[in-house]
């Protein structure tokens, strides 16, 4: 297998067609990689770190030379690319390193094992189904029923355990105790589809980034919003995509360990 069947196969899954118009999927950097066997590096989102890291594993012996992140690096048109650019530091990196850059972002968001489908899997939804369909059997989120109801409080609990947050926010005036049984979840930012989940009769929301008004909103609708972070909602689905690589036969492929959250939270003292 090369680095080229390793694209055609992803893109046979999770189309480059089907991402959104604002977005910028499939390669990143391309420095004539592919026709290599493959030895993919997956992360979240593409970083200094998770280069320097690429290059690391170099050095320890395993010849990394795909990125292969969800997030892309490059949104707005470059400019420049120099040393004082966090992004064209990386394409300068990636370029003279031999090690191309690959992102799957909004199309990913909508297949099956995408980022949606894989949270629905980790809390154990029945009959998941898109919140907004996009195409057939595919779409943003996921909406489904609890094998059982269980308090809201049993819920966040959940939660915390499957996805280790640093911290998991949820609508103030929830009651703890009262009865969840249909769940949606959208991983990343996902406030924007509130209208689109209340439809759905589900009783909560998991999702991140949600600002102030977002959770008034969610309290008019009747949900109870859950914000578990765009890192612990997102990460799972990264996770899996390392497990695809390694059953479709790639050379090595691994999950990044300098892939960050970019948040901390103050404990109590």
């Amino acid at each position: 297998m090369t680095i080229a069947d390793l694209i055609d196969w992803f893109e046979g899954w999770a189309a480059p067609s089907w991402q959104e118009s604002w977005d910028n999927c499939g390669w990143q950097v391309q420095p004539g990689v592919l026709e290599q066997p493959p030895q993919v590096l997956v992360c979240l989102t593409p970083t200094l770190a998770v280069v320097q890291e690429a290059l690391a594993l170099r050095q320890q012996g395993t010849p990394v030379n795909l990125i292969f992140a969800h997030h892309p690096l490059i949104f707005s048109p470059l400019k420049v690319v120099d040393r004082g650019n966090p992004v064209g530091e990386m394409v300068r990196l990636a370029l003279l390193h031999g090690i191309g850059i690959y992102s799957a972002h909004t199309n990913f968001d909508q297949v099956a094992d995408g980022t949606a489908d894989v949270l629905a899997q980790l809390l154990h939804l029945q009959d998941p189904e898109p919140v907004v369909p996009t195409d057939a059997g595919i779409g943003y989120g996921r909406v489904g029923n609890l094998p059982q109801p269980q308090p809201l409080k049993s819920l966040l609990l959940t939660i915390r355990q499957v996805l280790s947050p640093p911290d998991v926010l949820f609508s103030p005036q929830a009651d703890l105790s009262q009865p969840v049984q249909r769940l949606a979840v959208l991983g990343g930012s996902g406030a924007s589809f509130l209208k689109a989940v209340a439809q759905t009769g589900a009783q909560a929301y998991l999702t991140s980034d949600c600002k102030f008004h977002q959770f008034q909103e969610g309290r008019d609708r009747n949900l109870v919003l859950i914000d578990a972070g765009h890192y612990a909602t997102e990460r799972p689905a990264c996770a899996r995509l390392v497990d695809h690589f390694q059953r479709q036969g790639v050379a090595w492929a691994g999950l990044s360990q300098q892939d960050e959250d970019f948040r901390q939270f103050l404990t109590p003292l």
